[in-house]
């Protein structure tokens, strides 16, 4: 556990100087000479307790260290995307997460003496940074808080239980700048030197790693002129020059491919072009195809057809969807004066976004009145748009950089959840990613003053579907919904609570003062929404003590004490929980599923457009049935089954009762579209942002089965919401596998990295 030395009282307007440079290019942190906004420096920091390490002892002293070699190939024609021999894992860690960190992560060119080659090497260079900065800014009470600090982080990301974002691992320790946030939402308005800004702010970011969303309903529509008295391009032109420069960076060698999103207001009087624009690029894709051209995942001729680079996402208003059910026209208005443009039906509109959903996965939607109902600084400007995965949602020209916590991590032997070092975890996190902003460096001068005043960050976790089927509850189950929530609601408590008690010592973020009372407001709506969590039936019924049971005792004390020290003292950060994807960081630690996704398929093959492919086998299936308390050589049939088949259903000796556990989103008895829906409604009320999920579809879905999920959601307050029907896309990038007897291989069969850059809806 985390707590603060007599810094309760410590003035709360000290903060330390980010080092954020209010000039533009990229910004480089001031030094440890640099005195504290708001006047004076912090005579006393945080003490830091250990829970994983012992004193004298160094993390990778603890661990067994081994050497293999790291070979990807293209699943294409068998040649070689990368090799290394001689890296040095721990034993414990798999031989895809050994590759991926190797392949991506490692600095240093290839087959160069100066590349690293150890764990050890790549943990140190990204670890030492934060606590430099960490001792410079006042953040810890002693040397010995500082060490330990370091310990444990260590031993976190050395035991895969939590994982830095890409940008991190990519930038942090090295020459490069030192970006470290892989969430930005960038700005327009309607000049072309804006557009122009919006290009370029891109291509940095995309370079750094990181990904990027906009919103484009500033810009004046196809009806409307310019003052030149010409009609102006409209904002789905713009789209053409931004997917072309992001699909330049995505081939030319990036740390990996661009990841983006471009937002449209569903009355801006563009919105039908908006709306199709990658459907009918798809169409393109399948006569293409048809022809003889070869348009898969990194086929060469797919860069042929355009807005291949970004997610599409229609901002509706409760308004609009409220004219959706009651069938009643809205307006679509210029831009320029407010103007009725013309009057369209709610429902042709929606039905239009459902019908492009079904033939290619965009738009989703993101629902601007439940988005902005949440947000802790209105009185700074609304939310508007959010990263490329729609998980980051707050104010322009701001950035966010994520973590994410490797749930199974933290289940012990006897299959509970160990609430209390998941939440000494959190709260090492947060410190860790606060301290991160001292060091950190953007590419606008804008962003370095939202970045400076808000202090924005994403603690998220992975692994929700293995943790849930490891401990026999299925994925779409009142329990499975329950587990979820609870562990949600004790991740944000407690981030809450702990920047509550950063700012103690050093000061709230900048905008806390005018946004004070929207944001306890806020925290209080979190505390309400715990408090509304039920017990499921069945554990009621049970004399079994439950995660659930464990998680919700805890989160309550958490809530209290976040809300108890906010009042007095603020929070340090204006935004702080998330669900992202998890895609490389979640093969990183091992994790079988990802994000909060449950398993896509028990075995499944993951393409990247460079080539590469990897193949996957789920790896909880024996603890899940073990836990449901199955025989050794039961548990060897039926895990033999699955590698063979691809799937549990109809497994030998799998009873029926128990197939729900295995139910993946793709598949036989695949999990209920609507099955997801429910579980990312079950969450989000304890997340500052919001959830990067895909609502998988099967290929026989209808149109009308699309518009019922986008309708149900906005309905059950989610925040945003995508779909993917399985098969939509030629290029798929995910897929599930049946496999005849015989042909299965090890779990962690690996045959190429994964693309970070594939659609949201596809990840």
């Amino acid at each position: 556990m985390l707590d603060t030395q007599a810094g309760l009282d410590a003035d709360p307007q000290s903060r330390p100087n980010l080092g954020l440079a209010a000039d533009g290019g990229m910004h480089r942190g001031t030094g440890p000479g640099t005195p504290l906004e708001g006047g004076s420096e912090a005579a006393r920091g945080l003490r830091i307790h250990r829970i994983h390490t012992k004193p004298g002892i160094h993390p990778f002293d603890e661990v067994r260290w081994d050497r293999r070699d790291v070979v990807t190939t293209n699943w294409r024609d068998g040649s070689a995307n990368f090799r290394q021999r001689g890296v040095e894992f721990p034993s414990f860690w798999s031989s895809t997460a050994a590759t991926i960190v190797a392949s991506r992560y490692f600095h240093g060119a290839p087959a160069s003496m100066e590349r690293e080659w150890s764990l050890r090497q790549l943990i140190e260079r990204v670890v030492r940074p934060y606590v430099r900065a960490g001792r410079e800014h006042g953040y810890f009470a002693s040397d010995d808080d500082a060490e330990i600090f370091e310990h444990e982080l260590i031993w976190l990301l050395l035991h895969q239980a939590f994982s830095f974002n890409s940008p991190v691992w990519f930038n942090v320790g090295t020459d490069l700048p030192q970006q470290v946030a892989s969430c930005f939402i960038l700005a327009t308005d309607d000049s072309l030197d804006s557009v122009l800004d919006w290009y370029r702010d891109e291509a940095l970011l995309f370079r750094g790693g990181a990904g990027s969303g906009v919103n484009l309903s500033q810009l004046r529509s196809t009806a409307e002129l310019l003052p030149s008295g010409r009609p102006a391009p409209g904002p789905v032109s713009f789209m053409r020059g931004a997917d072309a420069s992001a699909g330049s960076i995505r081939a030319g060698g990036a740390p990996r491919p661009a990841a983006k999103i471009v937002i449209l207001d569903v009355d801006h009087p563009d919105i039908g072009d908006f709306i199709e624009c990658k459907a009918r690029e798809e169409r393109k894709i399948r006569a293409l195809r048809d022809a003889g051209f070869d348009m898969d995942v990194g086929g060469r001729d797919i860069d042929s057809v355009q807005f291949q680079n970004a997610n599409n996402a229609v901002r509706v208003s409760d308004a609009f969807m409220r004219a959706v059910a009651a069938d009643q026209p809205i307006e679509l208005r210029a831009r320029g004066d407010g103007q009725t443009v013309r009057t369209v039906s709610a429902r042709t509109i929606f039905r239009m976004i459902a019908q492009a959903a079904w033939e290619c996965s965009d738009p989703g939607l993101h629902f601007d009145d439940t988005i902005n109902s949440w947000h802790t600084c209105p009185e700074s400007g609304r939310i508007s748009a959010s990263n490329s995965c729609s998980e980051y949602m707050h104010l322009d020209n701001s950035s966010c950089t994520l973590g994410s916590l490797n749930l199974l991590r933290f289940l012990n032997k006897d299959r509970r959840f160990d609430a209390t070092s998941f939440a000494a975890a959190v709260e090492l996190v947060v410190l860790a990613m606060d301290i991160s902003l001292c060091f950190a460096e953007v590419p606008s001068a804008q962003i370095s003053s939202v970045t400076r005043s808000f202090r924005q960050l994403g603690v998220g976790y992975a692994n929700l579907g293995a943790l849930l089927m490891a401990t026999g509850h299925a994925y779409d189950s009142e329990e499975g919904r329950a587990t979820a929530a609870a562990i949600t609601s004790l991740m944000s408590a407690t981030a809450y609570r702990r920047s509550a008690e950063i700012a103690s010592v050093l000061g709230p973020y900048a905008g806390f003062t005018t946004n004070a009372a929207a944001h306890r407001r806020v925290v209080a709506r979190h505390a309400a929404a715990h408090a509304a969590i039920r017990q499921p039936k069945a554990i009621r019924q049970s004399m079994e003590v439950s995660i659930h049971d464990q998680v919700l005792v805890r989160a309550e004390q958490e809530w209290e004490r976040a809300m108890h020290l906010g009042e007095r003292y603020g929070w340090r950060n204006a935004h702080l929980t998330l669900i992202a994807p998890t895609g490389t960081t979640g093969l990183a630690m091992d994790c079988a599923t990802m994000g909060i996704e449950p398993d896509l398929a028990l075995v499944k093959v993951r393409k990247s457009a460079t080539g590469s492919a990897m193949r996957l086998v789920n790896t909880t299936v024996p603890t899940a049935l073990h836990a449901l308390g199955y025989p050794r050589a039961a548990v060897a049939r039926i895990v033999s089954f699955i590698a063979a088949h691809g799937h549990a259903v109809d497994a030998p000796g799998l009873h029926p009762e128990h197939q729900p556990v295995f139910n993946c989103a793709i598949g036989p008895h695949a999990i209920d579209p609507m099955g997801h829906v429910r579980m990312m409604a079950a969450v989000q009320p304890f997340l500052s942002g919001a959830i990067s999920k895909t609502v998988n579809l099967p290929a026989s879905a209808t149109v009308d089965d699309v518009a019922a999920l986008l309708y149900a959601g906005w309905r059950k307050g989610l925040k945003a919401l995508a779909v993917y029907r399985d098969s939509a896309k030629v290029g798929q990038p995910i897929s599930g596998v049946t496999l005849p007897g015989g042909l299965a291989g090890p779990s962690d069969a690996y045959l190429g990295p994964r693309s970070a850059g594939a659609s949201a809806q596809a990840k």
